[in-house]
């Protein structure tokens, strides 16, 4: 445990550094949130009530996923971990006396906590600040915020267990630009990313909310909002436990049988 809790620390400190990258994306996000509730306040003021959220609850989820943004965006994979893949540089990852898969799980963690801390604190402090109902509310629930803390938790590793499994599929490709944009273009649609998923028709709501996508940003935002609440809530942080679990099964899978029939070139 003592060498992956290296790895997550060298590399949680490495990313610390890019701190100019971290107010552009702080100004980017505010930014994007803002005119995001706006634009959705216009149609608010049409009907409040055709819509399956209250609009207080969506400034705080649209918040929170501005916030949270470096924890949960999939565009964001690790581009050195495909790098060395495609060049044949996972050669020298393979000669460290360590399990691959847990500390390439370790190095993904660290990234996205670490450029998530530097954004979330400043976002989240402006958004308690705006007014209602376009502001974050604060949690009056201390079991609903509970509840919260294990799903964001949960949605994190659903996160990376999904990114490792790309990782793995990109020993069997030629580029790793093809899955990159597939699994990114789809989870931008089906975690409630581009809109939050109650506002799909009911009938494809139930089958996407089945989906390990549904169980990434979706579930702890809806949950710190008040729209997930009682046995709700806590039937999808189960579903959440199952994915992380299924997940990581098959990223193991798959990036155990890429390692077999891995061929490296060069001198």
């Amino acid at each position: 445990m003592k060498k992956y809790m290296s790895f997550f620390k060298i590399r949680f400190i490495n990313n610390l550094q890019y701190r100019a990258a971290a107010y552009a994306g702080i100004a980017t996000q505010f930014f994007w949130g803002f005119m995001e509730i706006l634009v959705f306040a216009a149609f608010y003021k049409s009907n409040a009530d055709a819509f399956p959220m209250k609009f207080q609850e969506l400034s705080s989820y649209i918040w929170l996923q501005q916030s949270t943004i470096a924890l949960f965006f999939m565009w964001s994979l690790d581009s050195d971990l495909l790098a060395m893949i495609t060049s044949g540089g996972v050669a020298y990852e393979l000669c460290r006396p360590m399990d691959l898969y847990n500390m390439w799980y370790t190095k993904n963690m660290a990234s996205r906590t670490s450029n998530a801390m530097l954004r979330c604190v400043p976002i989240l402090f402006i958004a308690t600040l705006l007014p209602k109902p376009y502001g974050l509310i604060m949690p009056t629930d201390i079991n609903l915020f509970i509840l919260f803390i294990i799903s964001i938790i949960l949605a994190f590793l659903v996160v990376i267990s999904f990114c490792m499994i790309i990782y793995a599929i990109s020993f069997f490709t030629v580029s790793s630009m093809g899955i990159r944009l597939l699994s990114a273009s789809m989870a931008e649609f089906f975690t409630g990313a581009v809109i939050p998923l109650p506002f799909l028709p009911e009938k494809i709501f139930k089958v996407i909310s089945l989906l390990p996508w549904a169980s990434m940003q979706n579930v702890p935002f809806r949950i710190y909002s008040g729209n997930l609440r009682g046995n709700e809530a806590i039937y999808t942080i189960l579903l959440q436990v199952f994915w992380v679990l299924t997940l990581t099964a098959i990223g193991k899978l798959l990036l155990n049988r890429g390692l077999k029939k891995v061929v490296i070139q060069g001198g």
